[in-house]
Parts: C-alpha cells; structure tokens; sequence
C-alpha cells in the first residue's frame, strides 16, 4: 500500500464569515421565533459563530482522496476516493456572486442506494476554486489511469489508434460520398 500524501490543502475565503452572517440572519427574520434571536444575532453572536464556524473549514486533495470537514454543532467530516468523483461543478447565484464566493457541488458514484445511488458534497468559498476544481480531476484521471494499469505511453497509444481508425472512417464516408454524387448526377443527366 502506497503512503497518503497531500497535494494541496485549500484556503477558504473571509467572505465566508459574512455569507453566513446574512443567511441565517435571513432565516431568523423569516421565523416567529428567530425575532427573539436577532438583536443576540447581529450585537455579537452571529460574529462569533460565523467566526468558529469558518475555522472549522478545511480541505485537502491527496493523491487517493478529497477530504472536508465542517461544521459547529452537526461536524461533517467527509473522505471520498477521487476515482468516485462522478461530476464537479460551480454553483454561483446571484447572493453568491455578490459575495464574490464559488460553491463546488461535487457528485461521487456509491453508496448503499443501488447502482445509480450518487452523495453529493458542497464546498463554499475556496479561493481560487478553478485550479482547485483541476486539480482534483487531474488526479482523478491519474489514480484511475493507475487503477486500470495505464501508462502514458498506452493512453498515447490508444490516442494514436483512435485517430488513426477516425480518419479512415472519414475517409470511407468521402468515398461512399463521392459515389452517391456519381450516381445522382448520372440520373439527373
């Protein structure tokens, strides 16, 4: 068995803090008993637990999992294999855009639900998230290369003899092409 190592340990956001802040301070407006908690809210509370809840972030690309953890009162530490990551994909409305913040959404494959049973995770307010996003996929692809017993020179090779059984495709379909203007121009004359 090969060792775990980190490749990148993501940095989040401050505006993370503040995004979270707002929202619950929304939820508290939107409920009776929430009106009770808006003045503990906004003169402190909500500063600090924005504060420890963003401490509470973290995640790590390693060359065999992603790794997250967050979360106060209900902790979610989640480790998934990066060759179940079925789809990673940006979220951003338009609250999430003023922030200036990225959610990832990722979808992994597995699970107790039967074949087409998929988790899903989200990932608010890593900074530079693109090149995060790349390179998860990036060692995906590694790690299933590896899997599967690819070697660069045999996913070249593969490459090459796909291009190559392209071509000669297209070039039978020029040939069948020609033959059938050849044979409706003989009709039309």
């Amino acid at each position: 068995m090969t060792e775990e190592i980190i490749l990148r340990e993501a940095t989040f956001s401050s505006k993370v803090k503040t995004y979270i802040f707002f929202v619950v301070l929304f939820f508290l407006f939107t409920s009776i008993v929430g009106w009770i908690v808006i003045p503990f809210w906004i003169f402190g509370l909500g500063q600090w637990l924005s504060g420890k809840y963003f401490k509470t972030l973290s995640c790590q690309i390693t060359n065999k999992n992603l790794k997250f953890s967050k979360g106060l009162i209900l902790h979610i530490e989640k480790t998934i294999p990066v060759e179940n990551i079925q789809d990673l994909s940006f979220v951003g409305g338009p609250i999430l855009r003023y922030f200036g913040l990225t959610l990832i959404k990722i979808e992994t494959a597995g699970g107790g639900g039967g074949p087409h049973h998929q988790n899903m995770m989200s990932m608010l307010g890593i900074n530079d998230a693109e090149s995060f996003k790349t390179q998860i996929l990036l060692q995906r692809e590694k790690v299933i290369q590896q899997k599967h017993g690819y070697g660069n020179s045999a996913v070249g090779n593969a490459q090459q003899t796909q291009v190559v059984d392209n071509t000669q495709l297209l070039t039978d379909i020029k040939n069948e092409l020609i033959e059938i203007k050849k044979v409706l121009n003989k009709n039309n004359s």
